[in-house]
């Protein structure tokens, strides 16, 4: 994640220094040396480049304190885009002006050098000039389209398909093999080598590994993993799912056995979807997970659906005769302890123990495997009884054989059932959305209870904590802006641009089909704080307009045009930055893109609308300002801090923060 922040932040990095060299470059076009020019302009720009980093190191602190699984991936990711984003701002305030006033070549006038402030004309771009005239004529019409734009973007959510971080071609397919319980070891080889052999005959495939058999438990022989090395991505014309989606049929023609791709997500498992039922209530349990894994079969996109209630194990069934067993004097507890000691052996802390020089060896007394495995042998077993006799085991007991639960689980001391499957072109969100809805689960019986869990659980974690993440971050950007203008009013200004960047991100997933997870989550984080630039820009600018004593029409519109080419250059050198890893070049490409794509739309609609929308908010927020200043028999003050009172730039650069009288 440090290194996709520092690849993402690549073409934000430039920004400011963009931001401070445009500044003192339109300060020498107005006839000012470099050396004087790199003053003024450092001194009038670097309140906004300040307040722009401010904004996006305020975003990351309530992600910094995010936990679990979601803060494994934002807490590394926001510090190392506010670290290098604070450490961009210290050179573009400090270096870009020295090395502007060494290396900027002064320019000539045609006119008279005696008047530089009106010999100097700013080339204005006729279509946005006219575009933003336009709309701050039509103010209530302007605001109306945004408040349109931002609402229907809201509509794409639904829209949307939902995951945690989609498919990652690696190169390399996880397989997971199993048998029915009490499986030889040998058929679990047998099973291994024809699932081997349908990968060799594939020409994608390079290798293949089979790891049989449980590390944990060494009498679990009946699973195994194999691990298929595929070719590299740019030597094969299919992706990993495409080509998993190929094998998987193949699996059919192995009997007796389950097999399945296994998932590589971060939620852990064998599956992409998993979810538990836990009741305590067993029958009732086995009744529902069995409807709910028929309907599960049913949806389109699910395969590989398994149950863990499915599984069953063969075994030897001892069932007591009380009448008999009461008249031959043979209780209850003989019976089990002859059963189990034949079959299992006794516990440890009760075997006998053979001494060596440094250690004890138990010695385990059970009846040889091939005899184990005889109901004759288990029906000849000897209970002792009362009066001293022994009496064969089927005279006391019914043996059949049966079956039994492998294995039963528990969670929250719960008795539970899993339900796993895999994914096929369906996205994970909506694959949890159509489980939900089976009639199986509406209404659940009341004595069980449903819980997601692996990466479906990770998925709802982190979509329950980015609403809050996000609040916290708005509230972390008004509450640095208020410090910085110190006032309350005009950082609502900027923090309109905040919602014009959500229409934008999500517009740009669905057009490039991509899910909205994890990492789409990540770069709308960092879309707030990347927005809040180009509104900054012109507030600022607008500020110092009225400052120097302009109308507020003209202040805000001569502010949009002065300020119209820094903001196109910097969201263009933030979107190049991002373009190679919106094109899903490099290894897991596939999986990061989204990332990108979410703030190059995001960038993309938030400067082209707030361009437009901050000058007429402004100027509503500036009214009423005024009339509040007014109402209350006040000076008119202005929250521009860094502007030089001296606009031709001779004499002494002051900054000056008192009010001034609005005249």
């Amino acid at each position: 994640m440090t290194l996709l922040a520092l690849a993402l932040a690549m073409g934000n990095l430039v920004d400011d220094a963009i931001c401070m060299i445009e500044n003192i470059d339109q300060h020498i076009s107005k006839g000012k040396k470099p050396f004087q020019a790199a003053l003024d302009g450092s001194a009038e720009i670097g309140f906004a480049v300040v307040a722009t980093t401010a904004t996006i190191v305020a975003v990351f602190l309530p992600v910094a304190f995010m936990g679990g699984v979601p803060g494994k991936f934002f807490k590394p990711f926001g510090i190392t885009v506010a670290i290098a984003t604070m450490f961009s701002t210290l050179v573009a305030t400090t270096m870009t002006p020295m090395l502007g006033a060494r290396l900027l070549k002064q320019r000539r006038l045609q006119t008279s050098p005696n008047f530089p402030d009106q010999n100097h004309k700013p080339q204005k771009n006729r279509p946005y000039s006219q575009l933003l005239t336009w709309a701050l004529r039509h103010k209530i019409f302007t605001l109306v389209i945004a408040l349109v734009f931002f609402i229907g973007s809201l509509q794409l959510v639904p829209l949307l398909p939902k995951g945690l971080t989609g498919a990652e071609d690696r190169g390399v397919s996880r397989v997971s093999l199993e048998l029915p319980p009490g499986s030889t070891l040998a058929e679990t080889e047998q099973a291994a080598q024809q699932t081997m052999q349908l990968f060799i005959k594939n020409p994608l495939v390079t290798s293949v590994f089979a790891d049989l058999g449980s590390r944990d438990d060494s009498e679990i022989v009946n699973t195994g993993k194999l691990y298929v090395n595929i070719l590299p991505r740019e030597e094969r014309d299919i992706s990993q799912k495409e080509f998993e989606q190929q094998i998987r049929p193949l699996f059919q023609n192995i009997p007796g056995a389950r097999i399945n791709f296994a998932s590589q997500g971060p939620g852990g498992g064998d599956k992409d979807l998993k979810i538990i039922l836990k009741s305590e209530n067993a029958a009732v349990l086995q009744q529902t997970s069995d409807t709910l894994e028929k309907q599960m079969r049913e949806i389109p996109g699910l395969v590989d659906v398994t149950s863990s209630a499915s599984l069953v194990k063969p075994e030897i069934l001892i069932k007591p005769l009380p009448a008999r067993a009461g008249d031959l004097g043979v209780s209850v507890q003989a019976i089990a302890r002859t059963a189990s000691l034949a079959t299992l052996g006794d516990n440890e802390t009760n075997l006998a123990k053979f001494d060596l020089a440094d250690r004890q060896i138990p010695i385990r007394v059970q009846l040889a495997e091939e005899f184990r495995n005889d109901l004759d042998a288990i029906k000849n077993l000897r209970i002792p009884s009362q009066n001293g006799g022994l009496v064969p085991l089927s005279a006391v007991a019914e043996i059949t054989i049966g079956s039994g639960p492998a294995e039963i689980n528990r969670f929250n001391r719960f008795r539970q059932v899993s339900f796993e499957a895999n994914l096929q072109g369906i996205s994970l969100g909506d694959a949890l959305t159509a489980v939900k809805s089976l009639p199986a689960m509406n209404p659940l019986p009341p004595d069980v209870s449903e819980q997601s869990d692996g990466s479906a659980k990770i998925m709802m974690d982190i979509f329950n904590g980015f609403l809050g993440a996000l609040g916290l971050a708005v509230l972390c950007i008004y509450a640095i802006l208020v410090l910085l203008y110190n006032n309350f009013l005009y950082p609502m200004v900027i923090l309109v641009a905040l919602p014009l960047s959500i229409g934008g991100a999500l517009l740009g997933l669905m057009i490039m089909q991509k899910e909205l997870g994890l990492f789409a989550l990540i770069g709308i984080v960092l879309l707030m704080g990347l927005v809040t630039k180009n509104a900054i820009l012109l507030v600022d600018s607008s500020l110092a307009n009225e400052k120097q004593g302009m109308a507020q029409f003209h202040a805000v519109r001569e502010a949009g045009i002065s300020r119209l080419r820094p903001i196109l250059m910097t969201t263009l050198s933030t979107i190049a930055g991002m373009l190679p890893i919106a094109l899903e070049l490099g290894a897991g490409g596939a999986v990061r893109s989204p990332m990108a794509i979410a703030v190059i739309g995001g960038l993309t609609t938030s400067t082209l609308l707030t361009l437009v929308v901050v000058p007429v908010w402004f100027t509503y927020i500036d009214n009423f300002l005024h009339w509040l200043q007014k109402l209350f028999g006040g000076k008119e003050s202005y929250a521009q801090l860094d502007v030089p009172v001296n606009g031709n730039g001779k004499g002494a650069n002051v900054l000056k923060k008192d009010s001034v009288t609005r005249v």
